[in-house]
C-alpha cells in the first residue's frame, strides 16, 4: 500500500506554484543562525490537547526542528507545553539539543521574534485565520490546524497572503498521511474505478446538547479576554472554554461563537481525503441542499447534532455528506472503495492488492509534520497548501449555510458566490453564530 513518491510526477499532477521568496533572517544565516536547510526554528501558538499530545512531540522529533517558543492564554498550559518539549529532549526522542523555550500569552510577541522560521497554530477555530494572517505578514511559514477558517472570505484572505508574502502553508491535518487515504487516491486518480459517480463522506454523530450554564469566575491563570479575541463577548463559564488543568474535549468545540462543530471539524478529515481522491480539491460544488438538527433553544452548546447534505459538481458528480461514522466511500463504474483512518475495503476485493503500473501518477506520502518541514526548507508547495485547505473547509461551510438558510443553493465555484441569493451571500464573510430556528 506504500507508494514511493516521484517528485516530477507529483508536481505535474498538483501544479507547481511560483511565489515570491521572502525568507526570514534566520533563513539567510544572519546573526549566526543556521538556514532552514539545516534547522527550522518553530513557535507553537495554542497549547491545548492537540499541541501537547501531538504537535509538540511529532514536530520536535523531526530532524532539524528546534522549538524556541510557545504561546497560550492559559498559564498552566504554557507550563505544560514547555515541560513537554523538555521531556522529549530528556528522553532522547527529540532531534538536536534542547535550548531554553520562551513562554508568551500574547502571540504577537512570539511573531515579533526574527529568529523563528515557522509556527504551528492550534487554537480555537475562531482565532485560526486571524493568527495565520498575522503570522504570514510577520514572515513566518504556517502549519494551521483544521478547519483553517470559519468563513469563505477568510480562506480567500489566507490564499492572498500566502502569495503576497511568499509563505509556505500547510493544513496541519493527518488524514492524507494515512495509508487508506493514500491508497484510495492512488486508485481513483489512476482510473482503477473508472468514471466516478458518487462520493459518500461521513463523520461521527458525537455533538450533544448542554443545559444552560451560569456565569462563573474566570479561573486564575486564564486571560479570558484574550481568549475571546474576535468572537462576541460573553460571560465566562467553564463549558464555553475548556476545563482547567485538563486535556478533555473543550466546550468551545460545540458552540457556534467559536466553531461550526463536526461539519467542519471531522469533515475536514473525511471530505479532505475524498476531494484529494476525486481531484476536486481546488474547486467546489455547483448545487447544495441539506437538512440538519440543532439542539433545543435552551441548550448552551448549539452546533448541529446531525445533518445530511447533497452536493452536485459541474461534471455531474453526486456527493452525500452526513453524520454516521467516520469513513469515505467512492463509487465508480468498476467498483467502490471505502476508507477510514485505518480501515480499507473495496469491491471487487482485488482493488486492495492491485499493483500500480510504473507510469501511474504517484502522490506524496509522508507525515504532515515532515511534509511541512521539508517544504519550509525547499520552498515547494505542501501536500495540503492553503488553497486546498480553503476548498476543503469551504465544503463544510457551504453545507452549513444551505442547512441554515433552509433551501437549495446554487454556487459558483470560480467566483465563490451564491448565485442570485443575497441572504446566503451574507454568510461568505460572517460566521454562523446562532442556530436557525424553524
Amino acid at each position: 500500500m506504500t507508494i514511493t513518491p516521484n517528485r516530477r510526477n507529483f508536481l505535474n499532477a498538483m501544479g507547481a506554484v511560483s511565489v515570491p521568496m521572502l525568507i526570514p533572517g534566520s533563513a539567510l544565516g544572519l546573526n549566526g543562525a543556521k538556514p532552514p536547510s539545516e534547522r527550522v526554528t518553530m513557535g507553537f501558538i495554542g497549547c491545548g490537547r492537540q499541541t501537547f499530545h501531538k504537535n509538540i512531540p511529532l514536530f520536535v522529533r523531526t530532524e532539524g526542528v528546534q522549538a524556541l517558543a510557545i504561546c497560550d492564554v492559559d498559564s498552566w498550559r504554557r507550563d505544560q507545553a514547555v515541560a513537554q518539549i523538555k521531556k522529549q529532549y530528556d528522553e532522547g526522542k527529540a532531534k538536536g539539543t534542547y535550548s531554553q523555550v520562551a513562554k508568551y500569552s500574547d502571540y504577537q510577541e512570539l511573531l515579533a521574534r526574527d529568529d523563528i522560521d515557522a509556527v504551528c497554530i492550534a487554537t480555537p477555530d475562531h482565532w485560526h485565520a486571524t493568527m495565520a494572517l498575522d503570522a504570514m505578514r510577520a514572515g513566518k511559514d504556517v502549519a494551521l490546524e483544521k478547519p483553517i477558517t470559519r468563513t469563505i472570505r477568510e480562506g480567500q484572505q489566507l490564499i492572498e497572503a500566502a502569495k503576497k508574502y511568499g509563505r509556505v502553508f500547510r493544513v496541519d491535518s493527518e488524514f492524507r498521511s494515512g495509508k487508506p487515504a493514500h491508497r484510495v487516491t492512488s486508485l481513483v486518480r489512476n482510473g482503477y474505478l473508472g468514471k466516478i459517480h458518487r462520493v459518500i463522506t461521513c463523520v461521527p454523530e458525537t455533538d450533544v446538547p448542554c443545559p444552560p450554564q451560569s456565569e462563573m469566575p474566570v479561573p486564575p491563570g486564564l486571560d479570558y479576554e484574550r481568549w475571546q479575541g474576535p468572537a462576541p463577548r460573553a460571560p465566562y463559564t467553564q463549558r464555553r472554554v475548556h476545563t482547567p488543568r485538563s486535556w478533555e474535549r473543550p466546550g468551545w468545540m460545540r458552540h457556534l461563537y467559536y466553531c461550526d462543530g463536526m461539519i467542519t471539524n471531522w469533515g475536514t478529515h473525511l471530505c479532505n481525503g475524498a476531494m484529494w481522491a476525486t481531484d476536486t480539491e481546488r474547486t467546489g460544488p455547483v448545487k447544495i441542499q441539506g437538512t440538519g438538527q440543532y439542539p433545543n433553544a435552551d441548550s448552551f452548546w448549539n452546533v448541529l447534532l446531525k445533518f445530511e447534505i447533497d452536493f452536485e459538481f459541474a461534471d455531474g458528480l453526486q456527493w452525500v455528506y452526513r453524520t454516521e461514522s467516520p469513513y469515505l466511500m467512492i463509487e465508480g463504474e468498476q467498483g467502490w472503495i471505502r476508507a477510514g483512518f485505518r480501515e480499507l475495503d473495496a469491491k471487487p476485493k482485488s482493488l486492495l492488492t492491485v499493483q500500480l503500473k510504473p507510469d501511474d501518477q504517484e502522490f506524496r506520502f509522508k507525515s504532515e509534520k515532515q511534509d511541512f518541514i521539508d517544504c519550509v526548507r525547499s520552498r515547494e508547495e505542501t501536500l495540503e497548501p492553503v488553497e486546498v485547505g480553503h476548498r476543503v473547509t469551504s465544503l463544510g461551510l457551504l453545507g452549513h449555510i444551505a442547512i441554515h438558510t433552509g433551501r437549495t443553493l446554487q454556487w459558483d465555484p470560480q467566483q465563490e458566490v451564491f448565485v442570485n441569493d443575497d441572504e446566503a451571500n451574507k454568510y461568505l464573510d460572517t460566521p454562523i453564530r446562532e442556530p436557525r430556528r424553524v
